[in-house]
């Protein structure tokens, strides 16, 4: 059994976990411990203080306890939002304290498009576009070329988890071009788990969700691959 520990801010769209584990169909178990989320805005302030040090330090003991072998904050806002340096020592800082290996949702993205070999992206995000933007610095700091970004002005995390698949297509589409490699869609606070096929085939190539990559990079983080074509082409080059 191999046992995967991801830090969640809040309660939003945490049920995508245990969907994924059963997609995943294998000896693998995705425990969640949801940190303090404070103030539930994508606003830049708050998302520097839901991801702080000492939010995340709170609960690594339950993670340790439940026998964790890596740890994901599963926050992408909350991670991209102190830049591609500060996203480094967030995470040096919670595997520090968590005593294993640690990464975040936007070191997931970066890293799952190193692994498929693609650079171009377009971005389709639920945040308001001063936050979208700096998601696409963030993927522009690590070498990824984004073609477009499209922000959909959801202040909360609660109204994003509200969402159900027409929003998510029609917020992708409004994204989505041509001449991208990959999709993405960065809020772990959007369900996604359910419709990733079906964006895919909607737009005809990879598609990365959130909780997906999330999910991905704790495998990652302890060497495991794993066959699961329901969660898209990033779980299907690997048989």
């Amino acid at each position: 059994m191999t046992s995967l520990g991801f830090l969640y801010p809040g309660h939003s769209a945490e049920d995508d976990y245990p969907r994924i584990e059963q997609l995943l169909g294998t000896d693998i178990r995705l425990d969640v411990i949801h940190t303090d989320i404070g103030e539930d805005a994508h606003r830049v302030d708050a998302l520097l203080k839901m991801g702080a040090p000492d939010r995340l330090s709170a609960g690594v003991e339950e993670l340790r306890l439940a026998g964790a072998e890596a740890v994901v904050w599963a926050c992408t806002s909350g991670s991209f939002v102190y830049g591609w340096e500060g996203a480094h020592e967030q995470v040096r800082a919670l595997a520090l304290s968590a005593g294993m290996p640690a990464s975040s949702t936007s070191f997931a993205f970066t890293n799952a498009l190193r692994d498929l070999g693609l650079r171009k992206v377009a971005v389709a995000a639920t945040y308001p576009e001063d936050v979208a933007t700096l998601f696409a610095a963030f993927l522009t700091a690590s070498g990824a070329e984004v073609l477009s970004t499209r922000g959909a002005g959801i202040i909360t995390a609660a109204e994003v988890g509200t969402w159900g698949e027409e929003e998510v297509l029609t917020l992708a589409a409004a994204a989505a071009t041509p001449d991208a490699e990959a999709l993405l869609l960065p809020d772990t606070a959007l369900h996604t788990a359910a419709h990733i096929q079906t964006l895919e085939k909607t737009f005809n190539k990879p598609v990365l969700t959130a909780n997906q990559v999330t999910t991905w990079e704790a495998l990652r983080l302890t060497d495991r691959r794993v066959n699961a074509p329901e969660l898209g082409a990033l779980f299907t080059r690997h048989g």
